[in-house]
């Protein structure tokens, strides 16, 4: 993490290097060293970037530019392998992180990148889906999300998320694509409200770290406009549209976004996206008991999003303190999700993740209290 007067290089683009670098009078090709050096090695600290010359390393800290690596401030570990991670920004503000690892295990990767030490430990596990935030806090203010109790503070830089999945990477000695990691914009804070530092995140995830697109997904609860730009996008994750749900109405009184681009405008957007071969678009809809979960609520979601090339992810309610919504009963959720699925959709029900450690969708709210949490700082610049 930077210190005070020191700028930090991560979040440049390789454009953005090769400008810098011609200020400072250095050859071009410094700039994809110093590029490859930062995203796909993960290299410690500025002086330790093997293929600069030692008197540019050194002119490099001298002018006060140092990679910023963020540091793990908490880490929490769920009893299901999730684990939580609360990263430190060069303000001190914190923002959260969540790695999820999924299968029966395998073989790891080669090790090859010096940036993603070889685990010595046989893993449990065979891919994993790193959730990170694009706000520290949200302001969209969805009433069953802890996050949106911390209102918003600021947009996070492209750095700053590219900083979080490297963080989480170096921690757990993994490294795309030789390790198969997904990632989600799912954590705190919406996307789409900071639209421009996201895709620079993005293109940078896929360039540098190496996470491809096809392996990405991006949530939005529903900036309209930013779906037609994002539909543009030539590098671009898949999409996911957080809808919670079936009327007007419901969606206004659950989600006050949609005073301002509703229900209607929402779903024409979701018509009219651009979607690849064999890409669905995914409606997200949260559960809440005795409120959306009715079975005419279902038929009603059905009709919908009828014609849209899409499928349902259903998660019941992940509870948390503040939160005035509870959990539906098994029974209800799997009567919803029938339904939706005898009129064609496909509908999967999201299988709850760290719910003990508040790291389950919806949780996201940088607690501290009431969880085992140990402190892990990231060593570098």
């Amino acid at each position: 993490m930077p210190s005070e007067g020191q700028k930090s290089l991560l979040g440049m683009s390789l454009q953005d290097l090769a400008r810098l670098l011609e200020e400072l009078g250095q050859p071009a090709y410094r700039a994809q060293q110093i590029f490859d050096s930062i995203y796909r090695q993960r290299v410690p600290s500025t002086d330790q970037i093997s293929t600069l010359p030692s008197a540019f390393r050194h002119e490099l800290i001298d002018r006060g530019l140092s990679i910023g690596w963020p540091q793990i401030a908490r880490r929490f570990t769920s009893t299901d392998g999730t684990v939580r991670y609360l990263i430190a920004c060069a303000d001190e503000q914190t923002v959260e992180a969540v790695w999820m690892p999924e299968g029966d295990g395998g073989e790891s990767g080669d090790g090859s990148n010096a940036g993603a030490e070889k685990n010595p430990q046989p893993r449990k596990w065979d891919r994993a889906t790193v959730c990170i935030s694009s706000q520290l806090g949200c302001a969209v203010d969805c009433q069953f999300c802890l996050t949106a109790l911390l209102g918003v503070k600021r947009n996070l830089t492209a750095g700053e998320i590219v900083g979080q999945v490297c963080a989480v990477l170096r921690d757990q000695h993994v490294s795309p694509p030789e390790d198969r990691i997904n990632l989600v914009f799912m954590g705190m804070g919406e996307p789409f409200l900071n639209y421009e530092n996201v895709m620079k995140a993005v293109r940078l995830l896929v360039e540098g770290v190496g996470v491809p697109e096809s392996r990405m997904t991006l949530s939005t609860a529903g900036i309209v406009p930013r779906i037609y730009d994002f539909a543009n996008e030539p590098v671009r994750p898949k999409f996911a549209i957080s809808l919670n749900a079936s009327s007007e109405e419901m969606r206004t009184r659950l989600m006050p976004i949609n005073r301002k681009w509703n229900l209607a405008s929402l779903l024409r957007a979701a018509r009219e996206f651009p979607l690849r071969a064999r890409e669905r678009l995914t409606f997200e809809y949260v559960l809440l008991d005795q409120v959306n979960d009715a079975p005419e609520h279902a038929r009603e979601l059905a009709e919908l999003i009828r014609g849209i090339h899409a499928k349902v992810n259903l998660i019941a309610l992940n509870p948390g303190p503040g939160i005035d919504f509870q959990t539906p009963a098994e029974d209800r959720v799997l009567a919803f999700q029938r339904i939706l699925v005898k009129t064609g959709i496909p509908t999967f029900i999201r299988r709850p993740r760290g719910r003990d450690i508040y790291a389950a969708c919806g949780q996201l709210k940088r607690t501290v209290e009431n969880a085992s949490a140990s402190p892990v700082p990231t060593s570098g610049d």
